[in-house]
């Protein structure tokens, strides 16, 4: 079998055969398989034994026939790196032992420290690269949306807390803001440096801000995250989360080849907000799932169309599969999105 290099290709606006497909949170719990591990370790100690994390990696590429896989992992590890006392609860997220309240508690934040701390990730990127026929993606979660956890203690609904201190203080915010776009850096850098083929910046609720509020205390951030990364001759993804449609016009001077787009806007209205600088990602709403296969391959069909009218285009849900989704479904649905596209793409002329 040959490397299946369609979804770097369609990052880069080229032409390809068919539509590239991946889902976000496709190694996890809508798949029977995974469970019953889970029922023997919880997600971070999977994390830290690198055979097993690489094999839940590629379960979904052998069983979905998917573009890309994504690494297993969780975008809170890295946090530990910096001193940071957590853990990943059943039901609700991550929970902070000691959540952020002052300028004192982000200054103890110390410098991640890939090497000694987080060499179990680094570890499983190796074995992906080796074992892997698809493209590897890795990930972190960006400033604002692990600022969220670390402020707020656990996942919130309205970021009280976070947005106390981003308005408030804006001088210890400004300083988190960095320290925690250090600590991308340091870490996406890693990750390619060691196989990963790709990487995506997962900025799950930065939604949750006015484009002002995000223009000015969060877009800085993301801007230099992806400068100080333009050297790596990989695909660069942002995805800025579920209700992010007003922050996208604000992203075209970003150094990212992908944008990842949520279910609100089409991808007809994505390109043109995102002035079509950008190969695109998404954006079936995954809860269309729970639907019969007919109704879910009339909405991949109308995003595929959408998404096929220019070179750039990847298939993916608006945010991630959830557990009750079902794994046949998944599968029917890739093999209709790579022979769909496929057929409409056999006779397009851009």
């Amino acid at each position: 079998m040959t490397y299946n290099d369609t979804l770097i290709q369609a990052s880069y606006k080229r032409e390809t055969e068919h539509v590239p497909v991946w889902y976000m949170r496709q190694a996890g719990r809508y798949d029977p398989e995974y469970r019953k591990i889970k029922e023997k370790y919880t997600l971070l100690e999977i994390c830290r034994q690198p055979e097993l994390a690489a094999e839940i990696t590629m379960m979904p590429v052998r069983k979905l026939g998917v573009d890309a896989a994504i690494l297993y992992s969780d975008i809170m590890n890295p946090v530990a790196s910096l001193g940071v006392d957590f853990d990943i609860v059943k039901n609700i997220g991550p929970v902070i032992d000691n959540p952020i309240r002052s300028k004192a508690d982000v200054e103890r934040l110390r410098p991640i420290d890939v090497d000694k701390d987080l060499s179990h990730i680094i570890e499983t990127i190796r074995i992906l690269d080796r074992e892997l026929e698809v493209p590897l993606i890795t990930f972190a979660g960006a400033p604002f949306t692990i600022a969220s956890y670390l402020i707020e203690g656990r996942p919130s609904k309205s970021y009280i807390l976070t947005k106390t201190l981003m308005y408030s203080e804006p001088e210890v915010w400004n300083l988190l803001m960095n320290k925690l776009g250090d600590m991308v850096i340091t870490y996406v850098r890693a990750h390619i440096q060691n196989g990963g083929k790709a990487f995506q910046l997962f900025d799950s609720w930065v939604g949750a801000l006015a484009p002002k509020d995000f223009q000015k205390y969060v877009l800085p951030t993301i801007t230099r995250i992806f400068a100080e990364l333009s050297d790596l001759n990989v695909p660069k993804i942002y995805f800025p989360g579920v209700s992010s449609g007003e922050l996208l016009p604000t992203l075209t001077e970003l150094q990212a080849n992908v944008i990842g787009l949520d279910w609100r806007v089409s991808i007809e209205e994505g390109r043109k907000r995102l002035g079509g600088k950008f190969a695109v990602q998404g954006n079936l709403d995954p809860y269309i799932l729970t639907a019969p296969m007919d109704i879910i391959k009339s909405y991949a069909k109308e995003i595929i169309d959408e998404g096929i009218q220019e070179p750039g285009y990847i298939f993916n849900l608006g945010h991630g599969l959830f557990p009750e989704a079902s794994l046949d479904k998944l599968k029917e649905l890739t093999e209709y999105i790579h022979e769909y596209s496929a057929s409409a793409l056999k006779n397009k002329k851009y």
